[in-house]
């Protein structure tokens, strides 16, 4: 079998060449995209009964993906969400191969056309300032640990940065000169900095003092960059104390997007217009931010009282115009 026929030569040449050398893809991305076939080729080898390296383009058939992704939502728990990312990365290859070996056409169209299920897109979430409140008073500031687990949650309520962001801010990456601000690393390699509080700084100068500038700013308990999951479960950690001050905690699913969520929804309310929005989080498109406007049932209710309307003391039916009527009924 040449090398061509190989799965295992077209996802080699997929990661390396095409999405770090032609398209300059994150790391996340490639990162997401390698986890599918990580999952994927031992469930193929299995089926097929063929060693992984063995395996060609023609073992992976529409019904093999079909099974996988049932595998996936059954076996794995996962979600719609989750199994449509997994078919993202599936069919991104397929296009890959289809475009560069004319053979693969067919096969490349056959797995295109398996289509992407409809997900359910839940309401966002976000805290109440009390909340939030809670949520910064839960880590214990007189260990270190508990410093600069408050110094993250204020980080990240403050920049509304991602986990994945945040985890990876250098100390080079704070300016504490003039308006101090944070450069963020987004999506896409996209840059944006944020302006900081100044409680932000005192806490972060705490943290970065007398350290290299090339270190990361949050270190985990080992002195290694902490990473995403890390953040996951500091927040997590931090939610189990606050619930005990303040019981609306136990109602809301709280993750660290949440406070991303929070940040947003605060600087709405606070007056701040949704284009700076928009730049503040790093969305490219503004449509994206708008959901924070959809979501604040406060902002919501002051507009409704805006346009109340308040009964007459005189109810005039709208049948008491017969000339209208008669006119109406003349068209």
């Amino acid at each position: 079998m040449s090398n061509n026929n190989l799965i295992g030569f077209w996802i080699r040449h997929f990661l390396t060449e095409h999405l770090v050398g032609e398209r300059n893809l994150s790391q996340n991305t490639l990162e997401s995209y390698r986890d599918t076939f990580v999952l994927l080729l031992p469930f193929v080898a299995q089926k097929t009964e063929k060693p992984i390296e063995k395996l060609s383009v023609s073992d992976i058939q529409s019904s093999v993906i079909y099974s996988f992704l049932q595998h996936i939502e059954e076996q794995r728990k996962c979600c719609a969400a989750t199994r449509n990312q997994r078919l993202a990365a599936m069919r991104a290859l397929s296009h890959f191969i289809g475009e560069r070996s004319p053979e693969h056409i067919a096969w490349s169209a056959e797995i295109w056309s398996i289509p992407f299920k409809k997900t359910y897109t839940p309401a966002v979430g976000y805290l109440e300032k009390r909340e939030m409140d809670a949520l910064l008073d839960a880590p214990d500031r007189n260990i270190p640990q508990g410093r600069r687990d408050y110094t993250l949650l204020l980080f990240m309520y403050n920049t509304g940065a991602r986990a994945s962001e945040v985890a990876q801010v250098a100390i080079r990456d704070l300016n504490f000169q003039g308006i101090p601000s944070v450069r963020i690393l987004g999506k896409g390699n996209k840059e944006r900095y944020c302006p900081l509080w100044a409680l932000t700084v005192e806490n972060l100068h705490h943290l970065v003092d007398g350290r290299a500038l090339s270190e990361p700013v949050f270190l985990n308990r080992y002195g290694q960059s902490i990473t995403r999951f890390g953040i996951y479960f500091l927040v997590e950690r931090c939610v189990s104390k606050a619930v005990h001050k303040v019981p609306s905690l136990r109602i809301k699913r709280i993750h660290p997007h949440t406070i991303r969520h929070t940040s947003a929804v605060h600087l709405l309310r606070s007056g701040v217009d949704i284009n700076t929005i928009r730049a503040w989080l790093g969305h490219v498109s503004l449509d994206t931010t708008n959901i924070y406007a959809e979501v604040d049932l406060e902002m919501k209710a002051k507009a409704l009282n805006h346009c109340e309307i308040f009964a007459k003391s005189e109810d005039t039916h709208w049948n008491n115009n017969p000339d209208l009527l008669a006119f109406l009924k003349s068209l």
